[in-house]
């Protein structure tokens, strides 16, 4: 029982510990994504963008970098989002279950559920003036809504209140469900886009009070639009922005055409009054009554559905379309310009001569009067950089300098600029090919042939250089499987000279590497030895030797069939050629030569069929043959003969 007790309270220590080390591991950052748009909102003082995702009745909370940190399920069919004034609240249309969502903004949790006593919304949502306003109804009957959140139900009184659009000097109101749009520097004020229709209603209205009021208001057909998109109110003028690219300023009840951005498709407006515009697959920054971007970000092969501001103005996140739904993507330095900056250096110079670099800067915001760029030189003696003296720009943008490179090879000059206030940084860089010397490097042995397994010495000669006296010898032994190797690397003596031992048991190129220094160039030569194969012949069956003359020959009984047997350097595929010559009168002739595979173990054994009568002389070898015997990675062997005899 004790040990039963001790064991499992070991066992207790072990996992809490292991459970310890688990927990203390970091998590990777996973990034915010939605199945289907469903509002998107910023939040400056916790640094948070709120996502609804449609597909899923979720929403889901992001930081600045676009990691996912929180989500909340259960809002059936979210389809926009707004921000109480305060930050406190986060609300969300439900336009399946006809209901406005208001959830904690710190934690997500659900704090009220108000109906909405509709078949069709609610959809669009902001806040204003202290309550919560919507639109809802289908195409021909499109209203606007309000919670008040100040309102308690438990008291009987209804938060909810429909039928908000104004009816004076509103015509017929809306055809459709409307677009809204508010703006932390025109408080109290409504901006209003009908959509349904070819050609949209628009309208500002002041809520202040509580109770909507007209501040301007257009119906008239194709008069401003063509059909409203997107509707913004504009920061820190009397203006709405249509569609991304429309410019309509309202005074005394009406609008009127004040200008436009290049064409774009949706947009949202800054407090600091940038816009940041969809345009096709990129997002450009524009500032004020601007017709060239501040900046533009490319967003792949689709457009992004969706924009919005930090508060700050220090990024803007873009809801770009991939895979089954959409990514929330920070754009970092909106209100930064981004130079273009050139480099151009000579293809090619003269080591020690001088050369001129030129170049320009330009931007789409002007740069300042007498910009500096700062200059680096690397090269095979800085390889870390060295610093050059800083070069102004022209009135044009242009600028030039010059400098004398004291080294040979890859020199690559970078010009960089620091940026400013309005500018972010950038940097070019340009590379000049520098001549250097020549050197000379030789080895030896090239071409000679070797007995398998030799030893060989080869040396490398290095001639005159700068710096790098150092040189690589490799060998690269013939046949797939063996890697070109690298032998022998170090500095040559005072000769010159360095050397490494390479065992030839195949015919073996062997190269000398000098890799060149900043006077001199790079020098690399090849040799090829050669080497035999092992090649050897036991002879068996024969009941004795002796001489025939000065000759040693094999004696058999001509009725015995003498067993040949081949030990060769094994190599996979390879073959011996067994060659077999028969004495007749003085003269040696050549009465067989055929190729017989050597196994695994190095052995090929040939039994050769006995003459049936005496005096017969005879002689085989085995040979290898470089190509014919199946491989090349030897050079062609000959065995020694062997001397045969048939007596009686």
């Amino acid at each position: 029982m004790r040990s039963t007790s001790a064991a499992t309270a070991l066992a207790v220590l072990f996992s809490s510990a292991a459970l310890s080390v688990v927990a203390a591991g970091s998590a990777s950052a996973v990034t915010a994504t939605v199945g289907s748009y469903g509002g998107m909102v910023v939040d400056g003082a916790r640094e948070r963008v709120y996502l609804g995702d449609d597909a899923t009745g979720a929403i889901i909370a992001a930081d600045y970098n676009g990691n996912r940190v929180d989500s909340v399920s259960g809002i059936n069919g979210v389809f926009d989002l707004a921000l109480s004034d305060d930050g406190s609240t986060l609300y969300a249309t439900a336009r399946v279950s006809h209901e406005i969502v208001a959830l904690d903004a710190a934690t997500l949790d659900i704090k009220a559920r108000y109906p909405v006593a509709t078949n069709t919304g609610p959809v669009h949502v902001e806040f204003a003036g202290g309550k919560v306003w919507f639109s809802y109804g289908d195409q021909w009957d499109g209203d606007l809504g309000s919670v008040d959140p100040a309102v308690d139900p438990a008291t009987g009184a209804d938060p909810v209140a429909l039928a908000q659009l104004p009816t004076e000097g509103t015509g017929v109101g809306l055809w459709g469900q409307a677009l809204l749009d508010t703006d932390p520097l025109r408080p109290g004020l409504l901006a209003v886009g009908e959509t349904g229709d070819s050609t949209g209603t628009e309208a500002v209205l002041d809520v202040s009070s509580g109770t909507p009021k007209v501040t301007a208001w257009h119906d008239t057909s194709y008069a401003l639009n063509d059909g409203v998109g997107d509707i913004d109110l504009v920061a820190g003028s009397d203006q709405v922005l249509v569609n991304g690219t429309d410019r309509h300023a309202y005074a005394n009840g009406t609008f009127t055409k004040a200008g436009a951005y290049p064409a774009g498709q949706r947009a949202d407006v800054g407090r600091s009054g940038l816009i940041a515009q969809i345009s096709g697959t990129k997002v450009a920054i524009y500032r004020p009554n601007a017709t060239q971007p501040v900046r533009t970000y490319s967003m792949g092969t689709q457009g992004a559905a969706a924009l919005a501001w930090a508060p700050d103005s220090s990024r803007v996140f873009a809801l770009v379309p991939g895979g089954n739904g959409y990514t929330l993507k920070p754009l970092t330095q909106p209100t930064l310009n981004v130079p273009t900056l050139t480099v151009n250096a000579p293809s090619t110079a003269t080591r020690a001569k001088q050369l001129t670099v030129t170049g320009k800067i330009s931007a789409t915001v002007p740069l300042s009067a007498g910009v500096q760029l700062s200059v680096t030189r690397t090269d095979l003696e800085s390889p870390s950089g060295k610093a050059l003296p800083a070069v102004t720009v022209k009135a044009d943008g242009t600028y030039s300098f010059t400098d004398t490179p004291p080294a040979g090879g890859k020199v690559k000059y970078t010009v960089k600029y620091a940026g400013d206030a309005t500018h972010t940084a950038a940097s070019a860089s340009d590379t000049v090919e520098v001549s250097r010397a020549s050197t000379s490097l030789s080895l030896n042995n090239n071409g000679k042939l070797y007995s398998y397994g030799a030893d060989v010495k080869f040396t490398a000669h290095l001639g005159t250089t700068y710096k790098n006296r150092s040189v690589e010898i490799w060998a690269n032994p013939f046949g797939g499987d063996k890697p070109n190797k690298l032998i022998k690397t170090g500095t040559v003596n005072s000769d010159g000279n360095i050397s490494a031992w390479v065992d030839m048991t195949r015919d073996t190129t062997v190269t000398a590497v000098f890799k060149g220094d900043a006077r001199y160039k790079p020098k690399t030569v090849n040799v090829t030895a050669y080497a035999k194969v092992k090649v050897s012949t036991a002879v068996s069956r024969h009941y004795k030797t002796g001489k025939i003359g000065s000759t040693t020959y094999y004696w058999f009984h001509k009725s015995t069939d003498p067993l040949l047997t081949t030990t060769m350097t094994y190599y996979p595929g390879r073959q011996q050629r067994f060659d077999l010559q028969v004495y007749y009168q003085g003269s040696w002739y050549s009465a067989d030569s055929q190729y017989f595979p050597i196994g695994t173990n190095g052995k090929s054994a040939v039994t050769l069929e006995a003459p049936g009568e005496s005096g017969i002389r005879a002689r085989m070898r085995s040979v290898y043959v470089n190509g014919s015997s199946g491989d090349t990675v030897n050079s062609t062997t000959y065995g020694s003969w062997k001397y045969l005899y048939f007596s009686n």
